[in-house]
């Protein structure tokens, strides 16, 4: 014997519906779903981010003093001001041309150094390997005070012959710099088999010249974004650069900005502060033009390397 029960059903009512409850909490909760809060996030944050520099730079162009209230549109703080602006402030232009030129021997010293140890470090299988990588990484996880006052001690007791300054600020940021360019690098190298080098070279080229035809190029680049990361990074530097100063004549830019703004800051700090913006601004985009420009040539190179190792095999 069998007992049936009827479920009465509102007329008009779909019994297979999900609630509406349901529904919110699935709207909600889906992690494969459309993102429903990802474009209010990243608006939010943009505006927290970018907003104070903007006031910053509106402020470098304010034709009076104050740097909260604006007065009018002026270049006074970078060109006409007698005594105050950037252009003729000895002090600000000094900062400005020991962060550039520091920038700069950093970015062609610490790059090929770092291209070679990446190279290396991909394609040394010894017994040591492990261990150099592990050592190459170690100044990235290293607070940069530490850092910076472990090269202040070696340059003051242990290699007393190089003197505080241009060169040990120079060095400082090659050291602290060379693991970016190895990072960067060895991301590359992860996606550039050894069997392009080796089908160069089974087709009679010695292996520098597989490394310099082959490898190379297509390291390209990598070897553009590091050059940018590492200009970047050099510029901005503050801790480094404040530890291995001598005064005055090595004095950088982020050591100018932050003690002009203890003392009596005017929008001449603005002014320079957006100089070193659009210079950075300027690396990266040069970097990102010429990196696009080395991806449709690496592509084609790569795609000729792999027909001579296919006709070779």
């Amino acid at each position: 014997m069998t007992v049936e029960t009827e479920t009465r059903v509102a007329p008009g009512r779909d019994v297979t519906a999900p609630s509406r409850a349901a529904r919110v909490r699935g709207w909600l909760a889906n992690p494969w779903g459309r993102p429903r809060w990802l474009a209010a996030f990243t608006v939010a944050y943009l505006v927290w981010a970018l907003a104070p520099v903007l006031i910053a730079i509106q402020f470098s162009f304010n034709g009076g003093r104050s740097r909260s209230s604006w007065q009018g549109f002026s270049l006074r703080w970078y060109v006409t001001d007698p005594s105050l602006s950037v252009l003729n402030d000895p002090s600000l232009r000094a900062a400005l041309s020991q962060s550039l030129k520091i920038a700069v021997l950093t970015m062609l010293i610490a790059t090929p150094i770092g291209v070679g140890l990446a190279i290396g470090l991909a394609r040394w299988r010894a017994r040591g390997a492990r261990a150099a990588n592990t050592l190459m990484l170690f100044p990235l996880i290293t607070p940069e005070i530490v850092m910076g006052v472990a090269l202040f001690l070696v340059f003051t007791n242990l290699f007393g012959f190089v003197d505080l300054g241009t060169p040990a600020q120079l060095l400082g940021h090659v050291t602290f710099t060379i693991s970016y360019v190895v990072v960067v690098l060895r991301g590359r190298l992860f996606a550039v088999a050894a069997q392009y080098e080796e089908a160069a070279m089974d087709l009679g080229a010695s292996r520098w010249q597989a490394m310099r035809m082959v490898l190379l190029p297509l390291l390209l680049p990598a070897i553009y974004a590091s050059l940018a990361l590492v200009f970047a990074i050099s510029i901005d530097d503050f801790v480094i650069s404040a530890f291995l100063s001598a005064g005055q004549d090595s004095i950088t830019l982020p050591v100018r900005l932050y003690s002009s703004t203890r003392l009596g800051p005017t929008p001449a700090l603005n002014a320079l502060a957006t100089i070193l913006l659009l210079i950075t601004l300027a690396a990266v985009g040069g970097a990102g033009v010429a990196l696009r420009r080395s991806r449709r040539r690496s592509g084609e190179h790569g795609s000729a390397v792999e027909d001579l190792a296919q006709f070779d095999m």
